[in-house]
């Protein structure tokens, strides 16, 4: 099963990633995030014990929803996931400081929409505003805390789309021997997924190196 799911890496990192940065209800509750002393910290930007925990949890939960009785503890430790999980909300924070540094930003139509097609709150195919502010309220989140979360979430999705989506291929780069169409075509999205994938790593790695980034690697064991 692990081989099999590393076989699939780009698969399993682009649901990872979509299920880190779709966590949007981390920063509710009553931790005082201004003194407790965070898990790491890109720039100004911290990552506090509670979010990490957070994500931590929602994402194992994941790995166990997919896999099943064959995600266990073994596995857990062969894929390292407190070192993804943590990562990962790095990599998040680097794609939203180098979004601003370069401009990049949210509209509030794009919010709005965003809000509207959730389908956390659409019944019957159609916005609720009554399921929105109740949702809202239980997780202790006012609608503009939301906002705020939800326009940082999709900054940073915007900025991933924008740098993956530089990166293209053309049939001339397929090997001719490839066979029918078919066949061709299918080479074609795995060469363009690969390559996309290995910028992107390879774009926030360089980014990092332009970052202060400190990391208290003793709070998560």
């Amino acid at each position: 099963m692990l081989k099999a799911m590393r076989k699939h890496a780009k698969f399993f990192y682009v649901l990872f990633f979509i299920v880190i940065i779709s966590f949007i209800f981390w920063g509710v509750g009553n931790v005082d995030k201004s003194t407790a002393v965070p898990v790491a910290e890109v720039g100004k930007e911290k990552i506090s014990v509670e979010e990490y925990w957070m994500t931590y949890d929602r994402t194992r939960q994941f790995y166990r929803d997919l896999l099943k009785e064959n995600f266990t503890e073994e596995m857990e430790k062969k894929l390292n996931l407190k070192q993804k999980v943590l990562d990962n909300l790095i990599e998040e924070r680097v794609l939203l400081i180098t979004a601003r540094t370069i401009g990049m930003t949210v509209s509030d139509d794009e919010l709005q929409d965003a809000i509207m097609n959730d389908p956390t709150f659409v019944r019957e195919g159609e916005f609720s505003k009554e399921i929105y502010l109740r949702t809202l309220q239980l997780n202790r989140i006012t609608p503009e805390g939301y906002e705020t979360l939800k326009r940082r979430d999709l900054l940073s999705d915007k900025m991933r789309r924008f740098i993956v989506e530089s990166v293209d291929i053309t049939d001339a780069d397929i090997p001719q021997q490839a066979g029918t169409e078919q066949m061709k075509e299918s080479l074609k999205q795995n060469m363009l997924q690969d390559m996309r994938h290995k910028a992107f790593k390879s774009y926030i790695e360089g980014m990092k190196k332009q970052m202060s980034i400190k990391i208290n690697q003793q709070l998560i064991g």
